[in-house]
């Protein structure tokens, strides 16, 4: 980590919040917030920074979202905040009356993005790697909601009810004249489910993949919150009363798109029902969210605020597409590759070095029970394996067969990575009855403990 910072700070990335994180040799490295571009910038040269640094320490740093089954994966955390020209902060709460208005409308200018555009958000996160993370109880779900806290929480369900505020005042909140509770930053972070969290001053969405660019979040972020604030500033730049105008704003927004706050356990099974009930979107799989890029009103917003034309749009995704597809042909073709030429050999050798101990104990005069019950699930196992390999490959040949781009990465959703899931289960199973003279490659224990 000091070669690390050393080689960052040459080329002007300042970064703390270095740490152990919960998987063996995972660690968190936070680069000091910047303007989006730099930032974005900032990261990809991070990402090299990290595996040059590590191979000259003979490692290798590992940016795949999960590189180990079973142990936690990689994932970046975006947090993202709006300024004005001359430095202002407008997601601060603020100490005055006139501050506490803006952090209000900005606020909810926020909301009202995400949870009309939460498709475009979940595509934003959406990669081949990711989709074994989200929702696997180590990282945010797929189904996109805000956490705000309970007193902010508290605070925009006083202004949308006219009712007292349940933490920190007795009174209600009259926007323009009272100002608004404070809120201590450590009591907006205990949520580490939430995809979208406020946190002090800023938000912080939790779902991005280790392995790509933060541009892509980025530019979703900016545009939604761009196209619900040039409504909100067509509305108030009309308004004779302005206070009013914002509290009505308030009010029409929380009404509307309140359904996507949630505070609670986002990994919860409960959560999952509530959120149907809700009406939010739940996208399990990267194919499934990245026909909303193309979607009418996405293409809208996009071409109007000249992010893209509509022919890049759709040029975009049928590159993800593809890159999916590949990725997983790849891993396919590997793990058919690996399996039949490298572990079922390598079992089958023991398998017979096992028989002819087996043979000569017997002829001693001795039962060998555990041996034979060993022999008997490894060629059981090896037998199987080879079986779900045969259907792998017939399977990832069969892809090409398929026309189109969506319906290749559904093909290759559906019917290649769940046999490639299928065939990594009696391979894990005979990594554990294999002695590691026969294994012909590094087990789970050495790549996380002894390499």
């Amino acid at each position: 980590m000091t070669d690390v910072n050393l080689e960052l700070w040459k080329i002007g990335i300042p970064s703390k919040t270095q740490h152990n994180e919960v998987a063996p040799n995972q660690f968190e490295l936070a680069p000091i917030f910047g303007f989006s571009n730099v930032a974005t910038d900032h990261n990809q040269m991070v990402m090299q920074t990290l595996k040059r640094v590590a191979k000259h320490h003979g490692l290798e740093c590992l940016l795949h979202e999960k590189p180990f089954k079973g142990v936690n994966g990689s994932g970046k955390h975006n947090n993202w905040s709006m300024g004005t020209d001359d430095g202002l902060n407008l997601l601060n709460p603020g100490s005055t009356p006139c501050e506490n208005l803006s952090f209000l409308v900005f606020v909810a200018a926020v909301i009202k993005a995400v949870d009309t555009y939460a498709p475009l958000l979940r595509l934003a996160a959406a990669n081949a790697g990711n989709d074994h993370r989200l929702g696997a109880n180590e990282a945010p779900p797929a189904i996109i909601s805000i956490f705000l806290g309970d007193q902010l929480q508290d605070i925009f369900e006083s202004v949308a009810t006219g009712k007292p505020l349940a933490h920190g005042s007795n009174g209600r909140l009259e926007l323009g004249v009272n100002t608004l509770p404070k809120l201590p930053q450590d009591l907006t972070d205990r949520n580490r489910t939430s995809p979208f969290a406020f946190t002090g001053n800023k938000f912080e969405f939790r779902m991005c993949p280790s392995s790509d660019s933060i541009s892509g979040p980025n530019f979703v972020i900016n545009t939604i919150v761009a196209e619900v604030l040039d409504d909100i500033a067509g509305t108030l730049e009309k308004a004779k009363d302005l206070s009013k105008a914002a509290h009505d704003l308030i009010v029409d927004v929380w009404k509307k798109h309140s359904k996507v706050i949630f505070n609670g356990n986002g990994y919860t099974d409960e959560w999952v029902k509530e959120a149907e009930k809700r009406g939010l979107p739940n996208l399990r799989s990267s194919v499934e969210a990245w026909p909303y890029f193309a979607s009418d009103e996405s293409v809208r917003i996009f071409t109007k605020h000249k992010i893209f034309t509509k022919e890049e749009i759709h040029a975009r995704l049928d590159i993800v597409l593809e890159k999916y597809s590949k990725q997983i042909n790849i891993e396919a073709a590997c793990a058919h590759e690996i399996a039949t030429r490298e572990i079922l050999p390598a079992c089958t050798e023991y398998a017979v070095e096992l028989a002819s101990q087996i043979a000569v104990l017997e002829e001693a005069g001795m039962k060998a029970l555990s041996l034979k019950k060993k022999l008997s699930d490894i060629t059981a196992l090896v037998e199987k394996a080879s079986a779900l390999a045969d259907e792998l490959e017939k399977a990832r040949l069969g892809a090409h067969t398929v026309d189109g781009c969506l319906k290749e990465a559904e093909y290759y959703r559906d019917q290649v990575f769940s046999k490639a899931e299928a065939l990594r289960v009696p391979v894990d199973m005979l990594e554990k009855l294999m002695p590691k003279d026969f294994w012909p490659m590094p087990t789970y224990e050495d790549l996380l403990f002894r390499m």
